[in-house]
């Protein structure tokens, strides 16, 4: 490149002068036109110990992510070395009712403090001191870009803190819902074995009815039979053939399986299945035998054996028991 065609030292200034004034927000690095020489060198190194500063901040960030503590314990040691006069300086953070000191901190009259912010309240404050009297600079003894400093390490407090607290608070969520979940599944497995112990319980009632109903009401029906007339057994015979089917699935599953069905429908396909004729149905309901054969035929379309030879007594003593 022709060193001709650089711009002078002098014009750079200038042209930097021309800037806004917020436009140096941060840190100006001062030309040697603006100072002399041996006070830039000593501004140059200023700067480097604010960036190494906000450079160990996010470190120590980094290596305390769960712990706002242990990140404050380690900041608040190093924060005097990037002040203008370290060996005379001191730190304090105050967060969350706890407070961190750097050691042989007291306060002065040469402090300068930054409040810190979590979700717009005040939580905490950041505090820099001097033991000892000091020239006065643009804050007292401070520099002006250590007010700078010391404003964006308030704010990266405030914002790692809420970070660190959004992180434990969704840690412990999770833990929470684990376990919830732990004790639905330890739920779910008791309510098994119960409704297993249930289902258990059932079957043994179901099998001692059944005893019951064959060893001492049939044959108490079967005797009363024989001594009935003729024309009454009928009644008997459908009280015994009802009562084991008490303790049989049929109707249940006949009614759960064709909901269609009526319950006068579904009495007369019991009646069927145990072998009843039509004529006897009918004197049984007390009605006509065409009012039966009526039934019949709806049964049988119900059942979807409309259209076949299918017997209805064999179809319901088979296919509906087998289904149970």
């Amino acid at each position: 490149m022709d060193r001709k065609k650089l711009p002078h030292p002098q014009t750079i200034s200038k042209d930097f002068q021309a800037l806004p004034e917020n436009f140096f927000h941060l840190w100006r690095i001062p030309f040697n036109s603006d100072i002399e020489p041996s006070k830039s060198v000593i501004a140059l190194r200023e700067r480097i110990k604010e960036l190494n500063c906000l450079y160990g901040m996010a470190q120590l960030a980094d290596r305390h992510p769960d712990s706002i503590e242990d990140l404050l314990s380690e900041l608040v040691t190093f924060l005097p070395f990037s002040w203008h006069y370290p060996d005379i300086a001191c730190a304090r953070i105050v967060l969350g009712g706890k407070t961190y000191k750097s050691k042989g901190f007291k306060t002065t009259q040469w402090r300068q403090s930054s409040q810190i912010f979590i979700y717009n309240e005040v939580a905490g404050e950041v505090t820099i001191v001097y033991l000892e009297e000091r020239p006065p600079l643009d804050e007292g003894p401070f520099l002006r870009e250590e007010r700078v400093l010391l404003d964006a390490l308030a704010g990266r407090i405030g914002t790692t803190a809420m970070r660190i607290s959004a992180e434990l608070e969704l840690q412990e969520t999770n833990k929470q819902l684990v376990l919830e979940r732990k004790a639905l599944q330890e739920a779910n497995a008791a309510l098994r074995t119960i409704l297993s112990k249930i289902e258990e319980e059932k079957k043994e009632i179901y099998k001692d009815l059944q005893s019951n109903v064959d060893k001492i009401l049939i044959p108490i029906l079967h005797e009363l039979a024989l001594h009935l007339p003729q024309t009454q057994r009928q009644y008997a015979e459908l009280l015994r053939t009802n009562l084991e089917n008490i303790t049989s699935p049929f109707i249940s599953h006949l009614s759960k399986t064709y909901l269609s069905l009526t319950s006068t429908e579904i009495k007369i396909c019991n009646m069927i299945k145990n072998g009843l004729q039509t004529k006897e149905i009918a004197q049984i309901r007390g009605v006509s035998a065409g009012t039966i054969n009526r039934h019949r035929e709806h049964i049988r379309k119900k059942l979807k054996i409309s259209n076949s030879d299918v017997n209805l007594m064999t179809y319901l003593q088979s296919t509906m028991e087998d289904k149970g």
